[in-house]
């Protein structure tokens, strides 16, 4: 009898066996297999959650088939206590392993809110962006001017919201003491620059931060990656060019950068410069005497007036002969190419096509040609003056 029973508890024991061993194959094909999520998501992990939570969010959206599974293969996978705040994209049909991965391996968050300060030419903006995950593109809900009276209350919950990001874009052609000046306004950053950096010598760029950055440490990553980008030009210039030195070329993408913004057209303004260097012409270019006028320290906003463009100083071009003492601006990658990769032309001057800049500009090899483009251009002005 005993005998009998114990092979009964015997045979109960081997099918309990497989069947739990069948089960937890089960599970973890589960958790490895494709998961149900039609359209990504955007999950929000908030400070001090836990996979229980996690895993209640993601059931209720409709991204796991399990959460008791979940949990466990995170468990198992010793990853539940990597779990990092944040908000994380999580595309269709992830699996929980996959989920789990992107919850706990770290880094910025992949989704949510972003919050770009934009230094430009001509204003500074704040913009919040929000990534829409359904199509994968941020959408803008916020924008303002950071230098206003009355910041948006929005923005401070915005900026405090666990997983926002953090962003300062610099636009091609901004001056030093306008990155300085604005970056001043930017309250996520800490610290004071102590120099103005050198003209020319930061990146036009985008370059995240986190909160408590430093900002003169931001100034050096610009600066950084400027040399980097010059380099590379120097050493795969084109040959004969009229520079003794790379500041000498940063110095004429900068100019290229002012006087166009036109990706097409920055090769053909570098080869007018560089035609007119060789040729012993002065440059001639209204950017390098507003900023003798300004010192790049804004905007003219206003036309030059005679006595500036006769007016002998160091940046007056229709004055001096060759290139002015210093960059005018901090220039973009395509334009530091542009200088040392000119177009192969015979074009010695240039003026606007119409009143629009987005049209770009009509080129000539000779005076005559020239003097044509620019009559054209004054009776734009005039019908304009006129209507």
């Amino acid at each position: 009898m005993w005998r009998s029973v114990a092979s009964n508890a015997l045979t109960f024991l081997v099918v309990l066996v497989f069947l739990f061993g069948g089960v937890l194959i089960w599970a973890q094909n589960e958790y490895s297999a494709e998961g149900p999520l039609d359209a990504a998501i955007c999950l929000q992990v908030n400070r001090g959650s836990n996979f229980t939570r996690v895993s209640e969010d993601l059931e209720g959206q409709g991204a796991i088939s399990s959460g008791t599974i979940f949990r466990l293969g995170a468990d198992y996978a010793d990853k539940t206590g990597d779990l990092k705040a944040g908000s994380y994209l999580v595309p269709e049909r992830a699996s929980m392993s996959e989920i789990t991965e992107i919850v706990t391996r770290g880094g910025a968050s992949t989704c949510g809110t972003e919050v770009v300060y934009r230094i430009g030419v001509t204003r500074a903006e704040v913009q919040v962006r929000e990534l829409d995950p359904s199509v994968g593109r941020y959408e803008e809900v916020l924008e303002f001017d950071p230098g206003a009276e009355e910041i948006p209350a929005a923005y401070e919950d915005f900026k405090s919201a666990v997983g926002t990001r953090f962003r300062i874009a610099l636009a091609e052609g901004v001056t030093s003491w306008q990155v300085v000046e604005e970056l001043k306004q930017v309250d996520v950053l800490e610290g004071e620059v102590a120099e103005l950096p050198v003209e020319g010598s930061l990146a036009p760029d985008s370059y995240e931060v986190v909160v408590g950055d430093d900002r003169a440490g931001l100034i050096e990553r610009m600066q950084n990656a400027q040399e980097v980008i010059l380099a590379n030009a120097w050493a795969n210039r084109a040959d004969g060019l009229p520079y003794e030195t790379p500041e000498e070329a940063l110095t004429m993408a900068s100019i290229v950068e002012k006087e166009t913004g036109g990706a097409e057209e920055r090769p053909l303004v570098a080869s007018v410069f560089v035609n007119r260097l060789e040729r012993g012409m002065r440059l001639q270019t209204d950017p390098t005497v507003i900023y003798g006028i300004t010192q790049g320290q804004g905007p003219l906003g206003r036309g030059l007036r005679q006595s500036e463009l006769r007016r002998e100083t160091p940046y007056n071009t229709y004055v001096i002969a060759g290139l002015p003492p210093t960059p005018i601006a901090n220039p973009g990658r395509a334009s530091i190419e542009a200088a040392l990769n000119p177009a192969d032309s015979d074009y010695i001057y240039f003026v606007a096509k119409t009143l629009d800049p987005a049209d770009g500009h009509n080129f000539a090899e000779t005076l005559d040609a020239h003097n044509r483009n620019v009559a054209a251009y004054r009776r734009l002005e005039a019908e304009q003056a006129n209507q």
